[in-house]
């Protein structure tokens, strides 16, 4: 089905919903009709009053493959993605084994994702000391930004950097206007109840986002970088950069729909189910998020869906300072958003942007993907946001299905999704596979 119409009485064109028909054609979008318009011998898909959207795109994902395919795998992550309503992720440069921190890793892992590829994935490159050399051959291979860490990764093969690493990079991600994407955490942690949750939140204060948020901010200033702060989790982060933001457009924050939909106050001791780093903070932390989201302080919102085998993630032991630290999300990115928000008062108006337009446009995708356009990629996500399910087990498509938001509830369930003109999700079931298509960087 290469020529087909999409119709819906919802349909969200430049930045409002409206009428429409979209004519799709290959993989794009061959015109829109502001009513309900057939065309003779073209399949016409009726869906009434669902929600038809850009495709989401998730700019924070972590898959694993090469290396450690046995955590995740592109296979499970972008079927996972593709019932999410996610048509395009950006793979971060761990925890495969090798990293991505030189072409001959970055070739390995496009290597990797052969027949695999059920939604669009392009890819981050890291930096590390040392591979000073290796950051322009990255850009130029094609990756969408270079990410660091300024505390211990989680994994001894990407160690963390220091200022001066960033300070030899800085001028070559301003030469190609590449962002460098920052894990914002700096100093010591103190081990003390290792099934103490309120004692791990302990063990990462605000202090060490604040801490590390200040060098990115001066790195950004210094070389006039791009500069992203991934997974903001201390909303006291939000006054440091809304005022840098006052100088410059070339800073951008994102947070996680963890850090909006739970708070430390209801994770029980021994859950390493919630672990991840930054913490997931206090109610009190949870609403200033909200609060920041409300008011346009969040560029876009990401998964950082970051899994781990039930052994790492040391469910069994309750460890929480020995357990990997990540959420394992990606299929559940907007109907948590949705189901939290909805107390929060956020609206759709609002929501949209933050998983299509928004990240688009940081990935510099912005002329063919994250709106429903003409001549855009056919990338569409169909939903309902009244339809609620529970997070059952079975249709968990992630290698691994323990999850935080596993028997909750949620509101908003995705109906149909679009990857490049083809049908990949049919009535919430994976209809069709291998649509995906590996993205590089101009």
């Amino acid at each position: 089905m290469n020529t087909f119409l999409i119709y819906s009485k919802k349909c969200w064109v430049d930045a409002k919903f409206v009428e429409a028909t979209l004519h799709i054609h290959e993989n794009k979008i061959l015109n829109i009709f502001f009513t309900k318009h057939k065309i003779e011998n073209i399949p016409f898909l009726d869906y009434e009053n669902l929600i038809i959207m850009p495709g989401i795109i998730d700019a924070h994902v972590h898959i694993n493959e090469p290396g450690r395919t046995h955590w995740e795998g592109f296979d499970t992550a972008t079927k996972a993605a593709a019932l999410g309503g996610v048509t395009t992720l950006i793979e971060m440069p761990l925890n495969a084994n090798p990293v991505t921190t030189n072409v001959k890793a970055f070739d390995i892992k496009k290597q990797a994702t052969k027949n695999k590829l059920h939604v669009n994935c392009g890819f981050y490159g890291g930096v590390i000391p040392g591979n000073t050399n290796d950051i322009e051959p990255l850009l130029k291979a094609g990756v969408f930004g270079i990410k660091g860490f300024l505390t211990h990764s989680g994994i001894d093969e990407f160690p963390n950097i220091s200022k001066s690493d960033l300070e030899k990079i800085g001028p070559t991600l301003a030469k190609y206007e590449a962002p460098l994407l920052l894990h914002c955490e700096f100093g010591e942690s103190e081990k003390i109840n290792p099934k103490s949750y309120k004692d791990y939140v302990s063990s990462r204060p605000e202090e060490w986002e604040l801490n590390a948020i200040k060098i990115a901010l001066e790195i950004q200033e210094k070389y006039n970088t791009k500069v992203h702060i991934v997974h903001l989790a201390t909303a006291k982060g939000l006054k440091l950069t809304n005022t840098r933001k006052k100088q410059t457009n070339k800073l951008t924050v994102e947070t996680c729909p963890h850090y909006l939909y739970f708070n430390a106050e209801d994770i029980p001791d021994a859950s390493p189910i919630y672990k991840c780093a930054p913490p997931i903070r206090d109610k009190e932390n949870n609403d200033l998020l909200w609060k920041g989201l409300l008011n346009n302080e969040f560029d876009f919102l990401g998964s950082d869906h970051s899994p781990a085998p039930p052994e790492i993630k040391k469910l069994e032991e309750g460890n929480l300072f020995e357990a990997w630290g990540g959420i394992a999300g990606l299929q559940f990115t907007l109907p948590v958003l949705w189901t939290a928000g909805l107390k929060k008062g956020l609206t759709l108006e609002k929501l949209i942007p933050l998983l299509t337009t928004n990240p688009a446009k940081f990935l510099g995708l912005e002329n063919t993907k994250g709106e429903l356009k003409k001549g855009f990629d056919a990338d569409i996500t169909v939903w309902s946001n009244d339809e609620e399910f529970k997070v059952t087990e079975n249709i968990i498509a992630h290698k691994h299905k323990a999850t935080p938001y596993a028997n909750h509830t949620l509101k908003g369930k995705i109906i149909h999704t679009f990857v490049n003109g083809i049908q990949v999700v049919k009535n919430s079931e994976l209809k069709t596979f291998n649509a995906g298509k590996l993205l590089l960087k101009k």
